[in-house]
């Protein structure tokens, strides 16, 4: 990958690891980034077709929520796979 990418990336992880010692949200995101790919490997299994929804924000999700209640509606058997940037908007859904 490109080494200036990478090396935002590498800061960005570095600036979240030291503002998680003094915010519990930021501490929940990390743990939340690090559980992501156990979780997904845990519930989705060979020949699932998941549809992925992302919101960055609660108001976000709750804008798309509709949208994913059709979905749940018209493809009942489809897993639906729904992550948030923010904790707060996991906590509350």
């Amino acid at each position: 990958m490109n080494p200036i990418y990478n090396g935002i990336i590498g800061l960005y992880s570095f600036g979240a690891g030291v503002a998680a010692l003094r915010s519990p949200k930021i501490k929940k995101m990390i743990e939340g980034q690090k559980k992501a790919v156990e979780t997904l490997r845990a519930v989705l299994r060979p020949g699932d077709k998941p549809v992925w929804f992302h919101a960055a924000s609660l108001g976000e999700f709750e804008q798309g929520r509709p949208m994913i209640e059709r979905l749940r509606r018209r493809f009942p058997d489809r897993k639906i796979v729904l992550s948030f940037f923010s904790p707060s908007g996991y906590e509350v859904r």
